[in-house]
């Protein structure tokens, strides 16, 4: 647990413990409940409940987008403006009981009309047009969610720590729950993979690389991780980082905006001209007859013309063409000179 979550804890505890123990001051104040011995105990329990609905309204809160938070409580603050005015058609009522029953009706039934009314008609003002509340929207849509591939990778660490991805990393339970199946897996390859992905979580959360929120809310209605993952981002308003590229597409058909690992390291690598002179080692055969393969050092594949009889053999190769493919580059290389094929 980071100094974030340890915080927010020791907030929560403060909450219920301040809760329970006003509840026993003001139970143990009351004239009318002087009688009970028990009551102040009954006001710790009170105290204990108003903390539990106060946190649980803050958990729910946090999910709603700020548009719909803001436009439901313009609504409401309406709605009740209206119920107060109507409420002064009444103020010739001498029975005190209808009265206020009837302030109390109206009152609910304008705030609930306002509140919905409000969190809906939002979206016609032009949203987010406004600058102020614009900013705030980028700030509460900044939440990043890791789906298992981006996590097994390992390179989310990596570019988190060199600043490059910012907000507050959302790691489903779901996801945490399918990282503990493949870390458990009889194949020790999978195994390997798994437990890759947990140490990842680990650092970033032991180095504060950045703030990270275990999501506990789940789909009871959905099987599939990814169709989860999906639904959870359209819920919070946040960001997927993924490797996997079925999931992209089917995210971005939604309008939901994808960070691809892949996408970045491909983004970040060398550019590479035709006509360009490159210097590498052979260092296998390539599938056609007398082509040699050699890497950059960024991975990319070279494949050179009438260069398998020089395995192991540094050499001069001319750029003549570039494959940009789904699963990456392949540059198409031939020697350069007569001489480039000699032992260094």
């Amino acid at each position: 647990m980071n100094r974030l979550a340890w915080a927010g804890l020791i907030v929560k505890i403060l909450l219920i413990v301040i809760c329970s123990l006003g509840g026993y001051l003001i139970a143990e104040q009351l004239e009318a409940l002087s009688f009970y011995p028990w009551a102040p105990w009954g006001g710790v329990l009170v105290g204990f409940s108003f903390a539990l609905v106060a946190l649980f309204l803050v958990k729910l809160i946090r999910r709603i987008h700020i548009k719909i938070l803001f436009g439901g409580t313009i609504g409401l603050l309406v709605g009740l403006s209206i119920a107060k005015l109507i409420s002064f058609g009444f103020t010739g009522v001498e029975n005190t009981t209808i009265r206020v029953a009837t302030y109390v009706v109206l009152s609910c039934i304008f705030g609930y009309v306002g509140m919905v009314l409000g969190s809906v008609k939002i979206e016609e003002l032009g949203w987010p047009s406004w600058p102020w509340l614009g900013r705030i929207s980028a700030r509460t849509s900044s939440a990043k969610i890791l789906d298992t591939s981006v996590i097994i990778d390992g390179r989310i660490a990596d570019i988190v720590e060199a600043g490059f991805l910012e907000g507050t990393l959302v790691v489903p339970e779901f996801v945490l729950q399918e990282l503990q199946r493949i870390a458990d897996s009889n194949d020790a390859t999978r195994r390997v993979r798994g437990r890759r992905g947990l140490d990842i979580l680990k650092r970033i959360q032991e180095e504060g690389l950045a703030p990270v929120r275990i999501e506990r809310q789940d789909f009871e209605n959905l099987s599939e991780v990814d169709a989860k993952i999906v639904a959870l981002a359209l819920r919070m308003n946040a960001h997927i980082v993924t490797n996997d590229f079925n999931l992209a597409k089917v995210a971005e058909v939604q309008g939901i905006r994808v960070l691809n690992i892949n996408q970045l390291a491909n983004a970040l690598r060398p550019v590479v001209l035709p006509g360009e002179v490159l210097r590498l080692q052979i260092l296998k055969e390539g599938k056609e007859q007398g082509q040699g393969i050699a890497y950059l050092e960024d991975g990319t594949m070279v494949v050179v013309e009438n260069a398998s009889r020089l395995l192991g053999q540094e050499v001069e190769v001319s750029v003549t063409s570039i494959l940009q493919t789904t699963a990456g580059r392949m540059i198409f290389t031939t020697l350069k000179g007569s001489e480039s094929g000699r032992r260094h």
